[in-house]
């Protein structure tokens, strides 16, 4: 742990990505976010989704990606985004987690990108009045941040339950 990083909370996380890992970034309103890119499977626009009745407003649905039914989670929606616009730069990321096949909707896709240990601060703390268990660390580039996400972490967190813990810590 940083010596110099606030103590975190049993069950919480301090920790940042490595340096020089690769990150996708993209858009969610006027943020940018970066997941690690070797969970990443594909990039595709965005396509009809399945509605599935009474899943959470958050849940889009499912696709039907060459055979395999694939969930898909609009992040706008489960980051209370304001405005929830579909156009041609709406892009769906396919992501292959703890062997699951998910999807998540962004705003758009900007680019691959690393990041030196220099450039990443933790997370800072909000307490309980928001779960930021997910966000490992902010990113500083040139003239904007970037808000590090363990896409894992998010996906099994408890109103999400779409990988089991269970068997994500069996590996």
């Amino acid at each position: 742990m940083n010596p110099t990083s606030a103590p975190t909370l049993p069950g919480t996380t301090s920790a940042v990505p490595p340096s020089g890992s690769e990150l996708l970034t993209f858009t969610l309103g006027h943020e940018y976010y970066g997941v690690d890119i070797l969970k990443v499977q594909e990039i595709r626009g965005y396509d009809t989704v399945t509605r599935i009745p009474g899943s959470p407003e958050f849940i889009k649905g499912v696709i039907n990606l060459r055979g395999a039914i694939v969930p898909v989670i609009d992040l706008r929606i489960k980051f209370n985004l304001s405005s929830v616009a579909y156009n041609e730069f709406t892009v769906m990321i396919i992501l292959n987690i703890a062997r699951r096949i998910v999807g998540i909707v962004v705003d758009s896709v900007s680019d691959v990108t690393q990041l030196s240990s220099e450039q990443i601060r933790p997370t800072p703390e909000f307490g309980s009045a928001l779960d930021t268990s997910y966000i490992t660390g902010l990113g500083a580039l040139e003239d904007r941040m970037l808000i590090l996400i363990d896409i894992e972490k998010l996906m099994s967190s408890t109103d999400m339950a779409l990988i089991d813990t269970q068997s994500q810590s069996l590996q």
